[in-house]
Parts: C-alpha cells; sequence; structure tokens
C-alpha cells in the first residue's frame, strides 16, 4: 500500500510541474494533502494494531477531578461522597473517546476502577459497557497495597488478554496504580500504551496525553 501510494505522489509531482501555473497551485495542495493523510495512517494504524496483538492494554487515568484525595469517611457505593469528575473532566472524557475513536478503536472492553471518577471517565467514553474491576482501585490511602494490588493487576492483565486476545482493553484507573506498573507519573486522562509479558508485567510503554477541553 505504502508503494503504491509513493508512485501516485510522484505521477502526481510530476504533472504538477508540466501543467500551466493556474493548476500548479491547485496540484501542490492536493499533494500536500495526499502528505497529510499519508502520514496520519501508521499513527492511526499503529494504536489499535497494538491493542489487538495480544501483548498491549491501555490504561488510563480518570479524568479531572478537582481536589485530592478523598473526603473522610468517603463509600465506594456512594458517589455523592467521594471526590468526583467536574465539568472539565466530563468534557475531558467525551473528547478521549471521541480521539480513541480516530484512532480506530470501536468495541474496547472497558474496566474500572470502582470509583465513581473512574467509572464515569469510563462511561463517557461511549465505547461500549463497562465492568468494575477490583484489581484497577486505588492504593493512595494505604501504600502497603501497592506491591499486592499491582501483581492482582498483572494476574488481570494476563488473563484478561487470553480471554480477549483481538480486542483492545482500555482499563481506567488512577495515578498510583498506572505509576505502580510502569513506573510512569501521567496527568489526569492521559492514556499509556502498555506492552507486558505473558505474566502481565511491564516491558514498554507510550503516552498518549489528554486531549482537553
Amino acid at each position: 500500500m505504502q508503494r503504491s501510494l509513493k508512485l501516485s505522489l510522484q505521477s502526481l509531482s510530476k504533472k504538477i510541474f508540466a501543467s500551466p501555473s493556474w493548476l500548479k497551485a491547485s496540484h501542490l495542495m492536493l499533494l500536500c494533502l495526499s502528505l497529510l493523510v499519508a502520514g496520519a495512517q501508521p499513527a492511526l494504524a499503529g494504536v489499535l494494531d497494538d491493542l489487538t496483538d495480544g501483548q498491549h492494554v491501555l490504561l488510563m487515568r480518570h479524568a479531572d477531578a478537582p481536589g485530592i484525595g478523598d473526603p473522610p469517611g468517603y463509600r465506594l457505593d456512594q458517589c455523592a461522597t467521594q471526590r468526583n469528575l467536574g465539568e472539565v473532566g466530563r468534557q475531558q472524557s467525551v473528547l478521549i473517546g471521541r480521539w480513541l475513536t480516530a484512532q480506530g478503536v470501536s468495541t474496547p472492553k472497558i474496566f474500572s476502577s470502582a470509583w465513581c471518577r473512574c467509572v464515569d471517565t469510563a462511561r463517557l467514553l461511549a465505547l461500549g459497557s463497562v465492568t468494575v474491576e477490583p484489581s484497577l482501585n486505588s492504593f493512595f490511602d494505604d501504600m502497603s497495597l501497592a506491591n499486592p494490588q499491582t501483581t492482582a493487576l498483572q494476574k488481570f492483565i494476563t488473563a484478561s488478554l487470553k480471554s480477549y486476545p483481538k480486542q483492545p482493553l482500555i482499563l481506567v484507573t488512577h495515578h498510583v496504580n498506572i505509576q505502580a506498573l510502569t513506573g510512569r507519573v501521567v496527568s489526569v486522562g492521559d492514556m499509556v500504551l502498555v506492552r507486558v509479558r505473558p505474566d502481565g508485567s511491564h516491558v514498554s510503554h507510550q503516552v498518549f496525553p489528554s486531549p482537553r477541553p
């Protein structure tokens, strides 16, 4: 495909320089647009290809939720007691979903931490149903849980990739969870494409900054 595209562009460029000046400008514009499209295709194909090779998952930090941590006495079964998405975070979640759609991601398996700001982020992506997964839950309140929680997440990733090897896996979670697995600190809404070993442990990653409202 790339070879045929290159030959087509070469043919177009030859026609440009043989054309009258008034046609030359329009042909040059067409050539520029063709080059832009050609340059965009590998990026669009890359994310989806990785997410359907059985070796990658997409970790996502929840969208913007003003504040730090959660109020004292919060409960996971009562969203009103937690720190939740603000209006910017809700808009941000929608934009992330549109960005993923532009990458060709259309029928992913979406899993989320039980925290409402994560579940709401996942739902506002508008890419399908959301399943709460305990291994994605935050351990911000008790950092001694980092190792066992990360081990549980690795086991979940391994099982999920075996169950859905050709379906993109989107895991919406918290910054502490992402940092524990990958070593990377990310901002709200950022996505981390993670390549994993068969045991679910981290091999490498690529960060995709979140689109902003």
